[in-house]
């Protein structure tokens, strides 16, 4: 069940946040390797073209299965279009963010960012209530695509609907 109604819209200034992830260093390709979390900020989206998708659980059937995949398959026709950083968010820890991304071979070229207990998507109106299904709070599935941190499409799926206005076909279509 949603939080509640979105609360960022087309036009809005996206608010500042951090997410903290575990870049793509080539030590990581050797699957015993971990990493170090860094912290990154909304402020360095700042002057760039950002396309952000939202999954309520790395690793979930959806979200593994039919969201996250077409991002990477499409990568190159977001960056046809101006696309500067595109990054996937989700309420699990960094490291599970950080393997998600090796087993689906990002690299770097979307950013797998942590939004812990999503705080900052719930400050958007875009968070999950999944208690009852032990999962905690989480992210909606949305997607956002931001000009110099300046919102110019946001799109929340209904619950259980799968993916579609969040979906890279849908994104890529309102770039």
């Amino acid at each position: 069940m949603p939080s509640g109604e979105p609360t960022i819209f087309v036009g809005d200034k996206i608010p500042a946040g951090k997410f903290p992830y575990v870049p793509y260093t080539p030590e990581l390709d050797d699957h015993t390797a971990c990493g170090i979390p860094n912290t990154l900020s909304t402020d360095a989206w700042a002057g760039k073209k950002v396309v952000i998708f939202a999954v309520p659980g790395a690793f979930t059937p959806t979200c593994h299965i039919n969201h996250l995949p077409p991002y990477i398959q499409k990568y190159d026709e977001f960056k046809a279009k101006g696309v500067d950083v595109i990054a996937v968010i989700a309420a699990n820890d960094p490291f599970v963010m950080s393997g998600w991304a090796r087993v689906e071979g990002l690299k770097d070229k979307i950013l797998a960012l942590s939004d812990i207990n999503a705080e900052w998507s719930a400050g958007l109106g875009l968070s999950l209530d999944l208690s009852h299904r032990g999962f905690g709070t989480r992210t909606a599935r949305y997607a956002m695509i931001l000009d110099d941190l300046v919102v110019k499409y946001v799109k929340v799926e209904p619950v259980g609907t799968g993916v579609t206005v969040s979906g890279a076909d849908a994104v890529l279509a309102a770039l």
